[in-house]
């Protein structure tokens, strides 16, 4: 058994060095050519492109508004956007989480000049920034204080909906939502929420914890998924932008460091979540589930490693990253191949197809495609 107190939110949200830099050290260098999703008869092939930002930050968040326009969050505080396709990036942070050195592990944006940042932490640590002008001026539109509260992710649907989860709270966990694209937010109840585990809680590690349906065909506005870890990791499900939720369980393992990290949806009813153990980071037995049809959540098949994140790059296939590479799935995470060994956190497509990935050391790259002859 464990207790998931604050000690151990520390552990969950700590840059975990030691263990990860000696595995992705060991990892050796792989390639995958799966099938292509979009029915060719050529084998496809992916291979991560770098766009440096020139700083070392950690950038955990990560919001792909198209393959020109792009914004990360850092570990420190820091925000930065390319309007370019990466070949530039302005620093465009907001003041008091620099001042105030706070963990921007989620942002999202819709454009170039709109985009959210939230912090995570104890109490006011657990923050959401905005700006409407590209960074250069922000604004805190919410600030958490509950010291119980512990905000890990939000998300947007397309009709300004919005959603921050935090672990749970008196047994429940806890959800603010914006209806006005972000301007307000407030705390709702939780007569909705199906009652957690005792060891169960959110990982903010890619800002993919908590995702909305803004992408997926055939999907309701008022659709979002969260994804949890430790005792039992489910998969949580709303259709009414968070009134009511049912929970799911899935087959990744359980465990103090181990569950659900990031989730994805093709549609409704076509999903896709990762995991595993971080403190296991070459280990991916029991890390990926799939959902398919709105059927219970069946095994994937083994990852390269402990993953952080994921998406849907086209068609069936979907790319996972972790630290010790990256993953593809030509058949919606029934089975992966290793196609990279370099350490990313997250990994973000947006509509116009660009997918980009964020980690380490200020590392930033996008994802290309090619078939073999």
């Amino acid at each position: 058994m464990f207790t998931h107190t604050a000690s151990h939110r520390s552990l969950r949200v700590a840059g975990f060095v030691a263990t990860v830099c000696a595995a992705a050290a060991l990892a050796a260098p792989a390639s995958a050519s799966p099938t292509d999703p979009h029915g060719s008869s050529q084998p496809q092939s992916y291979s991560w492109t770098t766009r440096p930002t020139g700083v070392q930050e950690q950038f955990r968040g990560l919001a792909a508004v198209s393959s020109r326009v792009a914004w990360v969050s850092g570990e420190k505080g820091s925000v930065l956007r390319t309007t370019d396709g990466g070949r530039h990036w302005a620093d465009v942070s907001p003041a008091a989480a620099k001042t105030d050195g706070l963990a921007l592990r989620d942002i999202e944006a819709t454009d170039a000049q709109h985009a959210e940042a939230l912090s995570i932490g104890n109490g006011t640590d657990s923050r959401i920034f905005r700006t409407d002008d590209g960074g250069m001026t922000w604004q805190q539109v919410f600030t958490n204080t509950d010291p119980n509260a512990f905000y890990d992710c939000m998300a947007f649907s397309a009709n300004g909906i919005g959603l921050a989860m935090s672990d749970p709270v008196d047994g429940y966990f806890r959800m603010a939502r914006t209806t006005d694209g972000g301007l307000t937010w407030a705390t709702l109840p939780t007569t909705g929420m199906p009652k957690a585990f005792a060891n169960e809680f959110g990982f903010a590690a890619s800002g993919t914890c908590l995702v909305s349906a803004q992408n997926a065909r055939g999907a309701r506005p008022g659709e979002f998924w969260f994804a949890t870890g430790g005792q039992s990791p489910r998969v949580f499900h709303t259709t009414n932008a968070g009134e009511t939720w049912t929970a799911d369980a899935t087959p990744i393992r359980a465990g103090d460091a181990a569950g659900i990290y990031s989730i994805a949806f093709k549609n409704s009813g076509t999903g896709v979540a990762v995991g595993g153990d971080y403190t296991a980071p070459t280990d991916g037995s029991d890390a990926a589930a799939v959902e398919q049809g709105r059927s219970p959540w069946k095994a994937g098949g083994p990852l390269g490693g402990y993953r952080s994140g994921v998406a849907y790059v086209g068609g069936n296939a979907v790319v996972a990253v972790g630290p010790t590479g990256s993953d593809v799935s030509s058949n919606g995470g029934r089975t992966w191949s290793t196609f990279d060994t370099t350490d990313y956190d997250g990994i973000h497509c947006a509509s116009d197809g660009a997918c980009w990935a964020s980690g380490r050391a200020g590392a930033v790259a996008v994802l290309t495609s090619s078939h073999h002859k």
